[in-house]
């Protein structure tokens, strides 16, 4: 395969259409081409927005719209004219007996109250992780997207023969954003973590779920004096400070 044909593989890499043999390929040679990791990026960047586009937060109303239709709903049936009751030679048992059904009613009533608010703090749970989403998305299409933005590319050891990631950054948006097509898989109870390099002490900046393909991470916090940033494994849940020698480390572009 000619450097002709791999420049043509990359926006098949940033959507993983690569097999196996191509994607090694075009590793190796996106370890050497700046060219073709800015391009990568720029992919990965029309399909966050893309994805940012297509998202459909629910309308403002829907919410006043919903609690106004509960009062619409029939809670109780239907009120019918009854028999009048016949005298009961047992008086204190059919005392004992609505005083069972009033008790099992409230007892029900509560039940579905709970369940009610339950499902409404989850829904509002829901829209509150696809706002924080949302605006994710939309953060990394920034980043990925800035006019400074640089694009580096390091290799990560133990993760394979010409295993690659890239961190993009941009100090105008003063973020960082990493991607990787998959670390492999690390034993129970172990993650990978991303940190922030100040001057060589090392700031958490995230985790990275081992095993799973084509992950794009907007790096927590801001850039501020990092010069780079690394990746260790940890244990799951991530550390203060690095806890092992880091498998990958990468320089970022200078201001």
């Amino acid at each position: 395969m000619t450097a002709a044909d791999l420049h043509m593989l990359a926006g098949a890499y940033a959507l993983g259409a690569l097999d196996e043999d191509e994607r090694r390929a075009f590793e190796a040679h996106l370890a050497d081409c700046e060219a073709c990791a800015v391009e990568v990026a720029e992919f990965v960047a029309t399909s966050a927005r893309l994805a940012l586009a297509a998202s459909q937060p629910p309308p403002a109303a829907m919410k006043q719209q919903v609690l106004g239709r509960i009062a619409e709903v029939r809670q109780e049936p239907p009120k019918v004219d009854l028999p009048a009751p016949r005298p009961s030679a047992e008086p204190s048992r059919v005392r004992r007996g609505a005083r069972f059904a009033l008790a099992a009613s409230i007892a029900a009533a509560v039940g579905l109250g709970g369940v009610a608010a339950w499902q409404y703090e989850r829904a509002q749970d829901a829209h509150q992780q696809a706002q924080q989403a949302q605006a994710e998305t939309a953060q990394i299409a920034a980043v990925l997207s800035a006019p400074d933005a640089h694009a580096t590319v390091g290799a990560v050891a133990g993760a394979g023969q010409g295993a690659r990631a890239t961190v993009v950054t941009s100090r105008t948006e003063n973020r960082a954003v990493f991607l990787t097509p998959g670390l492999p898989d690390l034993p129970s109870g172990h993650t990978y973590q991303l940190w922030f390099n100040d001057a060589g002490v090392m700031r958490p900046a995230g985790l990275v779920t081992p095993g799973a393909a084509d992950q794009t991470i907007l790096l927590k916090g801001p850039i501020g004096p990092a010069s780079g940033m690394g990746i260790t494994v940890e244990p799951v849940g991530g550390s203060l400070h690095p806890t092992t020698a880091p498998i990958a480390l990468m320089p970022f572009a200078a201001t």
